[in-house]
């Protein structure tokens, strides 16, 4: 990968998941997918395959990619801060969902974990072989998960990886516990996605703040000069971590792509909606309360997403946590 992270940023994101977060998953949680797993997917099916997958040791290696559940009531979500990229995408009834890459690191949980789309499978195929954590999907859509290049794993009674969190109400209650499947991922090197990291270029425009709308959801990024970071508000609501701080990425990318029906509808008969991750698009990037008009470009699924400046030069992240918001207006 182009660029370089910053090897103590890890540290500092560990450290914000604190031990009470830990300790109230491990006291105030079931074993077991116990509920069911996904208002969307009434069944959940898994394939020998995914029985498989269950029973290896836990290794170290590939990028974890968790789909977290993003309405209200899962909110605060814990281990976000940790992740390295966290993609927000659309989903049933303009509401919103998120996926976290870890690849530097491995908080203690991660969740509410939810069900995958079609679309991830393509966004997926950027990294090599990933572990993909989810709770539930279309049953239709589970051979598509086979036969994608990602090890799957889903919840099952077999898996220690999950918890249910009695405090909470399913389906907004499931946690996953990386460390039961992966002992480490790889490290930033496995992060193929074609960002580059480094000093800000010229010709940027002050931002104070800036919004991204859904039918049914928002994502707000606000400039905090104190921090050097975008506090994120999500539906008007500070977006606040397990222990009381503040979601606040380093870089944020508004990425303006095709958003289209996919062949898979949810329970509701509601389509899902398909986000077209390959192909070129402008997008804008907030880095240092500054704003850059930008080009995006993935010329497969097995590629990363490059951003370039308006001089054709690429545009380089500022070092720590990247949000990428999809937005069907391209």
């Amino acid at each position: 990968m182009a660029g370089t992270r910053r090897g103590t940023r890890r540290g500092r994101c560990a450290a914000l998941l604190t031990t009470a977060v830990a300790v109230a998953l491990a006291a105030g949680c079931t074993a077991g997918p116990g509920a069911k797993d996904d208002a969307r997917s009434p069944k959940q099916e898994r394939s020998p395959k995914q029985e498989r997958s269950h029973s290896a040791a836990p290794a170290a290696g590939p990028v974890l990619a968790v789909k977290v559940d993003n309405v209200r009531a899962a909110r605060p979500q814990t281990g976000l801060e940790a992740a390295d990229v966290v993609y927000a995408e659309p989903v049933e009834a303009g509401l919103s969902r998120l996926m976290a890459i870890y690849a530097t690191g491995l908080p203690e949980a991660v969740g509410p974990v939810r069900s995958a789309r079609e679309s991830d499978l393509e966004l997926l195929g950027q990294f090599d072989r990933p572990v993909l954590a989810f709770s539930g999907a279309q049953s239709k859509l589970l051979p598509l998960i086979d036969e994608a290049p990602v090890r799957a794993e889903p919840p099952g009674e077999d898996s220690g990886a999950y918890v249910r969190h009695e405090d909470r109400r399913a389906p907004h209650n499931l946690y996953l516990r990386p460390g039961r499947l992966l002992q480490e991922p790889s490290g930033a090197a496995a992060l193929t996605t074609g960002f580059t990291y480094g000093k800000a270029p010229a010709g940027g425009r002050a931002e104070s703040s800036h919004t991204v709308r859904y039918p049914s959801a928002s994502f707000t990024f606000t400039w905090s000069g104190s921090r050097d970071r975008w506090l994120v508000a999500m539906d008007g609501t500070p977006a606040r971590t397990a222990d009381g701080g503040r979601l606040a990425p380093a870089t944020v990318v508004v990425q303006h792509v095709t958003v289209r029906e996919s062949a898979f509808r949810d329970f509701r008969g509601s389509n899902s909606p398909y986000v077209e991750s390959v192909g070129s698009g402008r997008a804008e990037v907030l880095r240092d309360g500054q704003s850059y008009d930008a080009t995006w470009k993935r010329g497969a699924a097995a590629e990363g997403t490059s951003f370039t400046a308006e001089d054709g030069t690429p545009l380089n992240f500022a070092e720590g946590q990247v949000w990428v918001v999809f937005t069907g207006d391209a």
